[in-house]
């Protein structure tokens, strides 16, 4: 059973570019700070990147209560009822806030220790502290930008983040293209240089986001007095729905960030090819990122509707359009591997085992892109989300990360088989996720 219409694979493109494209263009500001820090220094990059981690942990939590307000205003929207999409906004947004100061005051606190979590380096660890004492005064535009991008996302507002993402790259690479290595008589600032351009950047992205929803956005019309009234019936709603959320995303990132500890702890040769590896890997799962964010949208609606044989014949159309996606992922990524490393100035060490990780990738790229989507787009999207919970419980913490330590430290694999066990969890997520969505309980209609 599957949909026949031209109009649902139209939406869903229409939908799903311009969050694929934004995503990209998002992590091509971290890929840009990371070709030109590479060929600056392989010791700025390597600190750089593992102030990221710490910024990717904090992205993910923001991840976690955005998707959280998604999934439950989504319904609303299938509803079209705009008061209730508002008032979970405004819970979401103090969430976020409230994370971000305590973020912003230990990295404050303790910033040599915090770099120190991801490498023993002594001149990474320097470095990585120059580029977080600017950095951490991002994070609150960041906090801000991200959740009211989320919330015009459930009314399908998706292209404005796409022009966001456009002015923040070109800024974020023109102001590091000067100030990285000192162009027309500026000063050689190196890492400080980057992180004056992703601050930079940062801040027009607000201003430009906050002139939209003033003069442009017609459909919430979002006003500062929405975001001061709690609704604490809603609250309730959100945290049953968000907690299992931002519980997991929390834990991703430090998943993630453990595994660029992992592998930093082997060798600066083994950072530095997982940072140029990650991004790139990151760029093209962008796909998708943006096909599980779409299909949160469509699937959430269409429960709201109150129609459950359509909300089927989605799931089973969408599972068929994330296999290609993933085929196609996986070649892209082959395709991208040899231009993309020719930009950096590597050690042949570093550029070998770059070469090799994106390899790897390319495989666990094509099993990522079906069962992700379908984990966090579809099941998810549904309202089950204790059950992604209870399945990145098992397959990484209580399969992956142990695993992956014990090949690391005490067997001292090669840092390719480092990389393999690591990944492990995207081809067997997948058995597990094809069985919940054809077979399993996954609708859950949370709107009051």
């Amino acid at each position: 059973m599957f949909v026949k219409e031209k109009t649902f694979y139209k939406n869903f493109i229409l939908l799903c570019l311009p969050l694929v494209l934004q995503n990209m263009i998002s992590l091509g500001v971290n890929l840009a700070d990371n070709i030109m820090l590479g060929k600056y220094a392989e010791a700025s990059l390597s600190g750089v990147t593992a102030v990221n981690q710490i910024q990717f942990v904090y992205q993910n939590l923001l991840i976690g209560i955005g998707d959280g307000m998604v999934i439950l205003a989504s319904q609303y929207w299938g509803q079209k009822k705009l008061s209730e999409i508002k008032k979970i906004s405004a819970v979401a947004l103090r969430a976020g806030l409230v994370m971000m100061v305590f973020l912003f005051i230990v990295v404050s606190l303790f910033p040599r220790q915090m770099v120190g979590l991801f490498t023993t380096d002594p001149e990474i660890i320097a470095e990585g502290v120059e580029y977080i004492r600017l950095i951490r005064f991002t994070y609150p535009f960041f906090c801000i930008t991200t959740l009211l991008l989320a919330t015009l996302r459930v009314v399908e507002v998706v292209r404005i983040a796409l022009m966001l993402s456009i002015s923040t790259l070109c800024i974020n690479c023109g102001i590091n293209w000067l100030l990285i290595y000192g162009h027309f008589g500026l000063p050689r600032l190196g890492v400080t240089g980057a992180a004056i351009g992703t601050l930079t950047a940062r801040i027009v992205e607000l201003f430009l986001l906050l002139v939209f929803l003033k003069r442009k956005e017609k459909m919430l019309k979002l006003k500062i007095r929405d975001y001061l009234h709690l609704d604490r019936l809603l609250l309730k709603d959100y945290l049953k729905v968000s907690l299992p959320i931002i519980f997991l995303q929390s834990l991703w990132g430090v998943n993630t960030a453990l595994q660029t500890a992992i592998l930093g702890h082997l060798s600066s040769s083994a950072i530095a090819a997982n940072s140029m590896a990650s991004n790139l890997y990151l760029m093209v799962k962008t796909m998708a990122v943006g096909a599980a964010s779409t299909t949160n949208v469509i699937i959430g609606r269409a429960i709201g509707e109150g129609d459950e044989i359509k909300v089927r014949r989605y799931a089973n159309t969408m599972q068929v359009l994330f296999v290609c996606l993933g085929i196609a992922a996986g070649l892209c990524l082959f395709g991208l591997t040899e231009p993309v490393l020719s930009l950096y100035s590597f050690s042949p060490e570093s550029r070998r085992l770059a070469r090799s990780f994106l390899h790897i990738l390319c495989f666990v790229m094509a099993f990522m892109c079906y069962q992700m989507p379908v984990n966090v787009g579809i099941i998810r999207g549904g309202g089950d989300t204790s059950y992604i919970m209870k399945l990145d419980l098992i397959s990484i913490w209580g399969i992956v990360i142990p695993l992956s330590l014990i090949v690391s430290f005490l067997l001292k694999a090669p840092p390719e088989i480092v990389v393999i066990c690591l990944n492990l969890d995207q081809f067997f997520k997948c058995i597990p996720a094809f069985i919940k969505v054809n077979f399993g309980s996954w609708m859950k209609k949370l709107t009051r």
